[in-house]
């Protein structure tokens, strides 16, 4: 009994650890890679181009999810007086279920924060509980519906 609580004790850390990840603002050169991992999560992905179009916006702030050298997710928003409207927000497929977008989320709502946004808005599909349990959370609260939107 002594030797499977000392390696219980020594794997359960390895079992739940989560990965080494890094949130940072994503750039023009991400486009490619945002367009990716937006067609992988969404039936209606956006393209390269739609990306670039964001991305070269003052008014538009986006954080990449990176893993090693990899970025495995992102989160991008477009701002307007002291308001913020979260456009999109994605993690690979095989790095969900690890709390990587609420890592995501608290970063970018600090950069959103700090630079004087007093309300965030998003709009989630009805039937995506994750994402809805997520932001829940995170504290944003249902104000309206769009009946049919999505």
């Amino acid at each position: 009994m002594a030797r499977l609580s000392s390696f219980l004790s020594k794997l359960l850390p390895q079992l739940f650890r989560r990965p080494d990840t890094t949130v940072e603002p994503a750039n023009l050169r991400d486009a490619p890679r945002l367009s990716q991992l937006h067609r992988a999560a969404f039936h209606r992905g956006w393209s390269t181009e739609e990306f670039e179009q964001i991305l070269i916006e003052r008014n538009a702030f986006a954080h990449r999810l990176r893993l090693g050298g990899s970025t495995i997710g992102f989160i991008i928003s477009r701002t307007a007086a002291d308001e913020a409207e979260i456009l999109s927000v994605a993690v690979a497929q095989k790095h969900r279920g690890h709390g990587l977008s609420r890592d995501l989320l608290r970063t970018h709502l600090g950069h959103l924060a700090g630079h004087g946004l007093k309300t965030v808005f998003l709009e989630v599909e009805e039937n995506n509980r994750p994402a809805r349990a997520l932001y829940e959370r995170a504290g944003f609260r249902v104000v309206g519906r769009r009946d049919r939107y999505y």
